[in-house]
């Protein structure tokens, strides 16, 4: 019995929205054209369970690039109204085109000489015959069993406020690297936004050694840093390898005397390091490619002088992994 209503409440919803397909015409490019052109904010307005959808719909528009906010009906009527300015763009959300609390501030919206979007599921209804662009969000049935609890409405509501998001994120040209603006504490954000300078080791946190220091000395640097690896340097500071743990077993199947051999006997020549100025997502396609765990980092468009290191832990700990 449980498992056939949720089948069939999953069912009635989903065949809603697929019905919204056949709804979609000129009044859907109306509306992100006007939308698209809008030199304000987009204002959402509905109330009760529209509400709710009216509220996500404007979330989901200002993280596409499209300023919006949620707008109470009843709020509105007591001074929210002085938010709204005339450049501003309306959507109102109602299944039935008759709520008393939105139908009242549209005498204020108009006054306002704002243009209005309705999503209703009555074309026929009121608030239908104020509106400048209908958008039929009308279904056949709702998902509860006496046909009136808000359901498979408030879900096509929501399908076609995403459509209509979607549509105009497009018309605009929005772009991965502009969502990661919005997004910074996301993981696209990060992996779009963060710069390897911005995790890299600096100054003394970075293990460094010169070619001809002894291995005690080298694995005292390496201990002591806790990254797992040293570079190492010639007279003029530039990378010339790297010791790493891996290094030094490969070292002491070899020496019996490791500890008094030079850094430049032990380590790997032709090290990979990457600019400061990298995407630290780029740092990581790095390591994952050449099955590495730190890159050595340098300043500006070439190699030169050692300014730091990235370990893969701080692309971890930092979420881009």
């Amino acid at each position: 019995m449980i498992l056939e209503t949720a089948k069939r409440v999953l069912k009635i919803e989903a065949e809603s929205i697929l019905n919204l397909i056949d709804k979609i015409n000129d009044n859907f490019v109306r509306a992100v054209d006007l939308i698209s052109s809008c030199k304000g904010k987009v204002v959402l307005i509905g109330i009760g369970k529209s509400g709710f959808i009216s509220k996500k719909i404007a979330s989901t528009l200002a993280s596409t690039g499209t300023p919006a906010f949620f707008l109470h009906p009843a709020e509105g009527v007591h001074g929210d109204l002085g938010m709204l300015s005339s450049k501003d763009v309306v959507i109102v959300i109602s299944n039935s085109g008759e709520t008393d609390e939105v139908l009242q501030l549209f005498p204020l919206l108009k006054h306002l000489n704002l243009k209005i979007i309705v999503f209703t599921g009555n074309a026929n209804s009121t608030l239908a015959s104020r509106g400048d662009i209908i958008i039929n969000t009308s279904v056949k049935e709702e998902a509860c069993p006496w046909g009136f609890v808000p359901t498979s409405s408030t879900t096509a509501a929501l399908a076609m406020g995403d459509a209509l998001a979607i549509a105009v994120l497009k018309k605009k040209g929005f772009k991965q690297e502009d969502f990661a603006i919005f997004h910074p504490g996301g993981t696209l954000g990060k992996r779009l936004l963060l710069k390897v300078t911005d995790l890299m080791h600096r100054e003394n946190a970075v293990p460094l050694v010169r070619e001809n220091t002894i291995m005690k000395d080298a694995l005292l640097e390496m201990t002591s840093k806790r990254l797992g690896v040293t570079g190492v340097v010639n007279k003029s500071e530039i990378l010339v390898g790297v010791i790493t743990d891996g290094d030094l077993r490969r070292a002491l199947a070899k020496h019996s005397d490791l500890l008094n051999k030079k850094a430049l006997e032990i380590m790997t020549t032709n090290p990979k390091w990457i600019s400061q100025d990298a995407l630290a997502v780029i740092a990581l396609e790095m390591m994952e490619e050449y099955a590495i765990t730190a890159l050595f980092v340098y300043k500006g468009k070439k190699p030169n002088r050692v300014v730091g290191v990235i370990h893969l832990h701080d692309l971890i700990k930092a979420g881009i992994v």
